[in-house]
């Protein structure tokens, strides 16, 4: 009797590995069909997240017509992807096509000081020579590391390649949002569902946080950023800034990580004021300082809550992301970063919390 006992508890074991594997290899091959499409799926739900209220706002003036909002919403944002956004991406290409092909030749271009610092008062004949001495030494550090850059400028000229795939992948983003929209109820169900099986007592918990959070990032971060980078791309631009793209470009990227543009706007100001007239370099330097301030403007009107992730955090999911997924990865880098890291510290703070109360209610 044991042994029978022992020979149909072996064989339920057998059946559950077959069936743990089985259902094991349907995840594995289930992903590897979706894997090009993660990107594209990911970022199409932060984009139905973090404009599903303007959506929802949108559908009540409508008068209830949910699929005539989504339909106005998304035209609305092809018309943003396809005509400025696509202008500043291609100028940005193009400025990173040159700057490669310099670090691969071994000849970066240097501006010299303009003789006409000289003329500025108080700091002119010091700002001149303090430009000229910075020019001779970079210059010289440049020729030395000329060699070891030259692997860069494969992996710029490679992201730059990746510039055409990264537009289809906006485009298609947009456009099964827009799908998404009108289903957010259903999805948010679903997800909820979800999570109530991982973490039953924090499911709406952690479902709110997550929410929160990626339009605390997609509006407050990458929002804004991508605001600064086109308003800016037209300053240089009107202003015939050399680069103007791949200057615009370095806005965003350093808006997104909350360095600040001002370490790209303070430069262009600069020239201008070499190059320009005084009434149309009062009229840029106007216009940049108020792209340059936008953020602080901005951010406290978009964000719903105050953004604790470390700056750390956003720049590892940029540059992780960015090498992941290319240029999308960009953006939905520092988003899923951020909810992993919000969630994280949710989860550690209940595990802290409860032992705690436990002491409290021993007592």
């Amino acid at each position: 009797m044991r042994t029978l006992r022992q020979l149909l508890s072996a064989e339920e074991v057998i059946q559950f590995v077959i069936k743990l594997g089985l259902l094991a290899l349907l995840i594995a091959w289930t992903f590897l069909i979706i894997r090009p499409f993660v990107s594209i799926l990911t970022w199409s739900g932060v984009l139905a997240v973090a404009f599903y209220p303007a959506f929802s706002w949108l559908a009540k003036r409508l008068g209830g017509r949910p699929r005539t909002a989504a339909a106005i919403i998304t035209l609305v944002a092809l018309g943003i992807v396809i005509g400025p956004a696509a202008w500043l991406g291609l100028s940005a290409v193009e400025g990173i096509r040159d700057l490669a092909s310099q670090i691969g030749t071994g000849d970066l271009v240097l501006q010299s000081a303009p003789e006409q610092i000289k003329s500025w008062p108080l700091i002119g004949p010091q700002l001149y020579d303090l430009w000229n001495l910075a020019y001779t030494n970079v210059r010289a550090v440049l020729r030395e590391v000329a060699p070891y850059l030259k692997p860069l400028a494969g992996v710029m000229l490679s992201f730059a390649g990746s510039a055409g795939i990264g537009t289809l992948q906006f485009l298609l983003s947009l456009l099964i949002a827009g799908f998404l929209f009108p289903y957010g109820p259903q999805l948010v169900a679903a997800v909820r569902g979800f999570l109530t099986r991982i973490v039953a007592d924090q499911s709406e918990h952690f479902l709110e946080l997550a929410g929160a959070t990626i339009r605390a990032v997609a509006q407050g971060v990458i929002g804004v950023a991508m605001v600064q980078a086109l308003l800016a791309g037209v300053g240089f631009k009107l202003a015939a800034v050399p680069s103007a793209g791949l200057l615009a470009f370095m806005v965003l990227l350093l808006s997104i990580v909350q360095i600040g543009a001002f370490l790209v706007l303070l430069p262009v100001v600069i020239w201008i004021w070499m190059d320009k007239d005084v009434t149309t370099a009062l009229f840029l330097t106007v216009f940049l300082v108020i792209v340059g301030l936008l953020d602080n403007i901005l951010k406290p009107l978009v964000m719903g809550r105050g953004l604790t992730t470390p700056t750390l955090v956003i720049l590892v999911g940029v540059i992780g992301g960015t090498l992941a997924h290319g240029i999308i990865g960009l953006f939905i880098g520092p988003i899923i970063l951020a909810v992993a890291w919000e969630l994280a510290a949710a989860w550690i703070r209940q595990d802290r919390a409860g032992p705690a109360a436990q002491v409290v209610a021993d007592r």
